[in-house]
C-alpha cells in the first residue's frame, strides 16, 4: 500500500553514506555510541535530526529500548539535571541509560501508550485545556437564567437603571422602594424599629404604604414583605440628579435591590418594576453572584453539583446485584441476606416468611417469576398499614432491602461491613445533575448561536468535536463581546482543529479519559503537542496508529509530518505499513526478539530497507513473505440467528448504547469473527459494553452494568466468557510469566519433592520468593535494594546478601538437574522447554508460549517489563494450554495486533485459528487487514464515526465485505485480495 513520499527539504541532503553508524556531522544527527540498554548489543547509530524516523522490527527486538529507554530517557535526564535541585524534586526521575555517550540530543518529549487516567474527573476537554478556555468564555459572555423559570437574569449598573427609568413618559409618578425583608415570618418589630431610627418616614408592608410613627402590628404566623419608601418623584426635565441620589440610597439600603412603582398620567393603577445591580430575578428572588471561571469548574465547590461533587455519577444499591434471579427463595435468591451469623439468618428468615405469606408467593419458584408487588415490597418496603386483602391480624411493616442496606451503610463504623455492602452497589448517572457535573444555576448560563440554539457549558461538551467546531463559529456576540473573547475563541478553535487533524472528530469533549483506547489517548496528547507549536524538540511516539482505521492513516501521517516541519525530530516506534513507507528514515532492529535481537539489521530510506535481504520487515514490505488467505474457513451455520431456538449463533438484539442505532448483531459460534469499522463506529460499545458485560453478568455474576439492549439469544450455548487484553499480568512487579501461567507452582512442588528438600522438611512455600522462610529477608525476595537519593533518581543496587537471586543460601542448596530455583527462573522459555521436556505438565505450557513467539522471555521476568502485546500473548498461551475447554467458551480480544510485527501477526493468527479449531468462539475487535482477511466472519460497523456510525454496514465473509461499495473496510480489503 504505497503512500505519498513527501520529504522535507533537509531530507534531500541525506545520503546512505553520511548516515552510516557513527557518521555525519554533529549538527544534523543524533549519534549514539555503545547502547546496551536491556537487550541492545552495544548499538552504534546516527539518527538524522529534524526528520520523521520510524523504528521498526519484530516484537522484543529492542525498539522501545532504543527509542524510549535510551534516547528519551537521556534527553529527559539531561534536561532535568540542568534545573535547580529545588525544581528537580518535583519532576520525574529518570535512570541513566546504559550507553557510552549520546550527542546531538534535543529536549525530549515522550508520547506513550500509557494507560489513560483512571480519575473520572479527567475528560478530553480538561486534558486538552479546551475546558479551561470554555470556562473563561462562559464567564465572560454567558447569559444567566433562573433555573426554575428559565427567565434571563440581567445585571445592571446604577447608571443603566437611571437611564431605563428616564425613558418613561414625562409626568409619570414614581415611588422608589428599598427591600428590607422578603417573605419572613414574625412580627418583625426590630426591622420596623431600625427603619424608624434610620430616618425613614414611610414603609411599604405587604403592598400597603404606612407611616412608621403609627403603631404597626404584624401577624406573627404570616410571611411579610417590608420595603422602605426612599423617595416619591415625578419624571420631568430637571429630575436626573434627584433620581440618581435616590437610586443610590435605595440600592445601598436594599442590598443592591430596588423596587420602583410607576403611575402614568392617565392611569390610576401602579405598576411594579424590579431592578438589581446583581444577577437576580426579583420576581422569584433568585440571585447569582458575578460569574468567574471557577463557577464553571466541576472540580471546585463553587461550581460542582452538590450531590455528586462534580463526578457526574453516584453509587447506589442495585437491586439486580442484591438477588440471584435464577434461584428460588429457598435456594437463597436474596443474596444480600446470605450471612454466617445464625442469629441474623433466623431474623431474615422470619421477615421473608411474613412477606411470602402476605403476598402468597411460592418459595420454590425462581425469583424472576415473582409478582411485581412482591418485587417492589422486597426491595423498597411496605407502608405501615394493613392492605385490604391481607389476612394478617395486625398491620405488617417491612423496611425493604434497599433502604435497609442504605441505613446500614450510613450507620456502620465497621469497614468490613461497608466493604461487604459495596458488593451490591453500582454506579449510575447522578440523579440531580443528570451527569452534567455542575450546579443548576451554573447550567442555566447559556450562550446563543446565530441559529438561536442556546447551549450551557455541559451541553457544549456533549457534542462531538466536529459539531463543536461548527457551533463555535456561529456564536452570537455583540461587537464588544467579540472583542473581549477573540483570543479565547481562537484558542478553542485551534485545539479543536488539532483534534480533527488526528482523526478524533467523532469523540465528545465530555468523554472520560479512562474510557479512551491507548491510541486515542496518545493522539490527543499528540494534538496537544502540535498546538504548543514548539520547535527543536525530540518527540518519541509509541505506535500512534493504534486503534486507527486504514482510512485515517494518511491524516495521522500528515500530523506527524506537521510536527516535523515545525523543526522537530520525530521518532516513531511503529509496525504500520503506511507509516513505515511514509518515513524519511527507517531503523530496522532484529533479527529476533529478546536476547536474539538488539542489533541494527537495516537503516536508511525505504529504498535502502527494501534492498536489505536480511531484513524481515523488508521481506513483508516487498511481498517476498506474506500472510496467506486461509484455504478453509469455519463456515457459520445457515440457521436463523434471530430464532430463540438457535444453537449456532449468539445474537444481540436492540443494542442502542452510546451511538449504536438499535442494531441486531449475530456472532457465529465456533468461528473467528472480526468486528471492524472506522474509529468511533461503535465496535467496543457493541462487543465490550453490551455483549461482554451482559455475558459476564449472566455467566459469572459480574457487577458490570451492560449497555442498553433488548435481549441476547443463545446464552445457553456458552459456559464461560473471557476478555484477553493488554492489561498487565499482575498488580505488582513480583508477577511474572511463571506465576501467571501456573508453571511456578508445579516447579515449586517439584523442588519440594526432591530428596534433599524432604530430608530438610521443606515444602513448596519454601521455594516462593514472596513468603518468609525461603526468600532472602534482606531484600524480601526482590533481588535488589532501592536506595532513596532525594534530589537524584533512586538507585537500585543488587542485594549484597543474595546477589540478586532472591532466595537465601539454604534454599539455593536444593538443586534439580544441577540448577537451583533461582537459576531455573532465569531460564528463557526456550531453554526451560528443553530443561523440563520430561515433565509434561510444565513442557506443554512452555510449548504454547513458544507457539505465540515468546520463547525469548525469562520465566521469572517481572511483568512490569513486559509490553502490552507480550502480556496479551501470555494470556493467549494460558488459554491455549487449558485442557477440556473447547466448544463452549467465548474469547474476546481487543486489537491483539497492538505492538506486533508482520511476523508476529502471522504467529498470532496461527494461535487464534488453533484456539478456534478446538471448538471455541473468538470475537476480535481489529483494524489490521491481515487479521480481517483471515477471519471466518466480519461485522463491519459504520459507515462513519460518532452519530454517523453505530449501524451494521455489512456482515459476512471477508470477500463479501470487500465487494460492498459503502464499506471503508471493504475498500482496503479489496486491495489486499487483489494484491495491491
Amino acid at each position: 500500500m504505497p503512500v505519498d513520499q513527501k520529504k522535507s527539504p533537509s531530507h534531500q541532503r541525506l545520503t546512505k553514506e553520511n548516515t552510516a553508524a557513527g557518521g555525519g556531522t554533529g549538527g544534523h544527527f543524533i549519534r549514539i555510541k555503545g547502547a546496551r540498554q536491556h537487550n541492545l548489543k552495544g548499538l552504534d547509530v546516527a539518527i538524522p535530526r529534524n526528520q520523521f524516523v520510524v523504528v521498526t522490527g519484530v516484537s522484543g527486538s529492542g525498539k522501545s529500548s532504543l527509542a524510549f529507554d535510551t534516547l528519551y530517557a537521556e534527553g529527559q535526564r539531561k534536561y532535568v539535571e540542568s534545573l535547580s535541585a529545588y525544581a528537580r524534586q518535583f519532576l520525574d526521575k529518570m535512570q541513566k541509560p546504559d550507553v557510552d555517550f549520546i550527542e546531538g540530543l534535543s529536549p525530549a518529549i515522550a508520547i506513550e501508550q500509557r494507560t489513560a487516567l483512571a480519575s473520572p474527573r479527567s475528560t478530553i476537554a480538561t486534558t486538552t485545556e479546551i475546558y479551561d478556555y470554555l470556562r473563561l468564555l462562559y464567564a465572560a459572555v454567558g447569559l444567566p437564567h433562573d433555573p426554575e423559570t428559565g427567565e434571563p437574569v440581567i445585571c445592571q449598573t446604577p447608571q443603566q437603571i437611571i437611564e431605563a427609568i428616564l425613558t418613561w413618559k414625562e409626568g409619570t409618578r414614581l415611588i422608589l422602594l428599598a427591600p428590607l425583608v422578603r417573605q419572613e415570618i414574625g412580627e418583625l418589630g426590630d426591622v420596623i424599629e431600625k427603619a424608624r431610627r434610620g430616618g425613614f418616614v414611610r414603609l411599604r408592608i405587604d403592598g400597603k404604604i404606612v407611616e412608621v410613627e403609627k403603631p404597626i402590628r404584624l401577624v406573627r404566623t404570616d410571611r411579610h414583605d417590608i420595603e422602605a419608601v426612599i423617595d416619591r418623584i415625578v419624571i420631568k426635565k430637571d429630575v436626573r440628579q434627584r433620581l440618581a441620589d435616590s437610586v443610590e440610597v435605595a440600592l445601598r439600603q436594599g442590598g443592591n435591590q430596588l423596587t420602583v412603582l410607576s403611575q402614568a398620567n392617565s392611569s390610576t393603577d401602579w405598576e411594579q418594576h424590579q431592578f438589581s445591580t446583581h444577577y437576580s430575578n426579583p420576581r422569584t428572588g433568585f440571585t447569582i453572584p458575578r460569574l468567574t471561571s471557577k463557577h464553571f469548574s466541576f472540580n471546585s465547590h463553587t461550581g460542582a453539583c452538590p450531590a455528586c461533587h462534580g463526578i457526574g455519577s453516584e453509587t447506589f444499591f442495585d437491586p439486580n446485584l442484591m438477588v440471584d434471579s435464577a434461584k428460588t427463595l429457598d435456594e437463597g435468591a436474596v443474596r444480600i441476606w446470605r450471612t454466617s451469623n445464625s442469629k441474623m439468618k433466623r431474623h431474615y428468615a422470619t421477615l421473608l416468611d411474613k412477606l411470602v405469606s402476605h403476598f402468597g408467593i411460592r418459595r420454590n419458584q425462581p425469583f424472576h417469576t415473582v409478582s411485581a408487588p412482591f418485587w417492589q415490597a422486597l426491595f423498597y418496603g411496605m407502608e405501615e398499614k394493613k392492605p385490604s386483602d391481607s389476612k394478617e391480624s395486625e398491620p405488617f411493616f417491612f423496611e425493604g432491602i434497599v433502604p435497609q442496606a442504605e441505613r446500614l451503610f450510613a450507620a456502620s463504623e465497621s469497614e468490613l461491613t461497608r466493604k461487604r455492602l459495596r458488593m451490591f452497589m453500582s454506579r449510575r448517572v447522578c440523579q440531580v445533575c443528570k451527569g452534567a457535573r455542575l450546579r443548576p444555576e451554573i447550567l442555566a448560563v447559556t450562550i446563543e448561536s446565530t441559529s438561536r440554539q442556546r447551549l450551557n457549558i455541559s451541553q457544549f461538551c456533549q457534542m462531538t468535536i466536529e459539531e463543536c467546531r461548527k457551533w463555535i463559529e456561529t456564536i452570537r456576540l455583540s461587537e464588544s463581546q467579540r472583542h473581549i473573547v477573540a483570543d479565547i475563541l481562537r484558542e478553542i478553535s485551534h485545539r479543536i482543529d488539532f483534534l480533527l487533524q488526528v482523526g478524533l472528530g467523532y469523540l465528545t469533549l465530555n468523554r472520560e479519559s479512562s474510557t479512551l483506547s491507548g491510541g486515542e489517548a496518545q493522539r490527543i496528547r499528540l494534538a496537544t503537542q502540535i498546538g504548543s507549536g514548539l520547535s527543536g524538540v525530540l518527540y518519541v511516539l509509541d505506535e500512534p496508529s493504534i486503534g486507527l482505521h486504514q482510512r485515517d492513516n494518511m491524516r495521522l501521517i500528515h500530523t506527524l509530518r506537521s510536527l516535523r516541519d515545525l523543526g522537530n525530530s520525530v521518532i516513531v516506534v511503529e509496525h504500520d505499513e503506511d507509516t513505515i513507507r511514509a518515513a524519511d528514515y527507517i531503523l530496522d532492529l532484529g533479527p529476533g526478539a529478546g536476547p536474539y535481537g538488539g542489533q541494527m539489521i537495516a537503516q536508511g530510506t525505504l529504498k535502502d530497507i527494501l534492498e536489505t535481504e536480511e531484513s524481515l520487515t523488508a521481506q513483508y514490505l516487498n511481498g517476498r513473505l506474506k500472510i496467506p488467505v486461509p484455504q478453509r474457513r469455519a463456515l457459520p451455520s445457515q440457521s436463523d440467528p434471530t430464532s430463540p431456538a438457535t444453537q449456532s449463533w449468539i445474537t444481540v438484539t436492540g443494542a442502542r448504547e452510546n451511538n449504536l442505532k438499535n442494531i441486531t448483531a449475530a456472532f457465529p459460534l465456533g468461528c473467528l469473527t472480526c468486528v471492524t469499522g472506522v474509529s468511533g463506529s461503535g465496535k467496543s460499545t457493541l462487543v465490550i459494553d453490551v455483549l461482554y458485560s451482559a455475558l459476564a453478568r449472566h455467566l459469572a455474576g459480574a457487577k458490570a452494568t451492560p449497555g442498553r439492549y433488548d435481549s441476547i439469544l443463545g446464552l445457553e450455548n456458552l459456559e464461560k466468557v473471557f476478555v484477553i487484553d493488554q492489561t498487565p499480568l499482575g498488580r505488582t512487579p513480583r508477577s511474572n510469566p511463571a506465576t501467571y501461567s501456573g508453571i511456578f507452582g508445579i516447579i515449586r512442588d517439584l523442588f519440594a519433592g526432591l530428596p534433599a528438600a524432604r530430608v530438610r522438611g521443606y515444602d513448596a512455600s519454601r521455594f516462593s520468593f514472596n513468603l518468609k522462610g525461603g526468600r532472602c529477608e534482606h531484600c524480601q525476595g526482590a533481588g535488589v535494594i532501592q536506595i532513596e537519593m532525594h534530589f537524584l533518581a533512586d538507585v537500585f543496587a543488587e542485594c549484597e546478601v543474595c546477589h540478586g537471586k532472591r532466595y537465601n543460601r539454604e534454599t539455593l542448596e536444593i538443586t534439580y538437574k544441577g540448577k537451583n530455583i533461582a537459576e531455573v527462573l532465569d531460564l528463557s522459555v526456550g531453554e526451560a522447554g528443553l530443561f523440563f521436556r520430561s515433565i509434561p505438565a510444565i513442557s506443554s505450557k512452555l510449548e504454547t508460549l513458544q507457539e505465540v513467539g515468546l520463547d525469548y522471555i525469562r520465566l521469572g521476568q517481572s511483568a512490569a517489563t513486559l509490553s502490552g502485546g507480550e502480556a496479551q500473548r501470555i494470556k493467549l498461551a494460558f488459554e491455549l494450554a487449558k485442557k477440556g475447554s473447547g466448544g463452549r467458551n467465548l474469547y474476546i480480544l481487543d486489537e491483539p495486533t497492538t505492538g506486533l510485527h508482520f511476523a508476529d501477526i502471522h504467529k498470532l493468527l496461527e494461535v487464534l485459528i488453533k484456539l478456534r479449531d478446538t471448538g471455541n468462539t473468538l470475537i476480535v475487535i481489529e483494524h489490521n487487514l491481515e487479521v480481517i482477511k483471515c477471519a471466518d466472519w466480519v461485522i463491519d460497523l459504520g459507515p462513519e464515526a460518532g452519530e454517523m456510525g453505530g449501524s451494521i454496514v455489512i456482515e459476512g465473509s471477508p470477500e463479501e465485505v470487500a465487494r460492498h461499495p459503502q464499506s471503508h473496510t471493504g475498500h482496503y480489503l479489496q486491495k489486499i485480495f487483489s494484491g495491491h
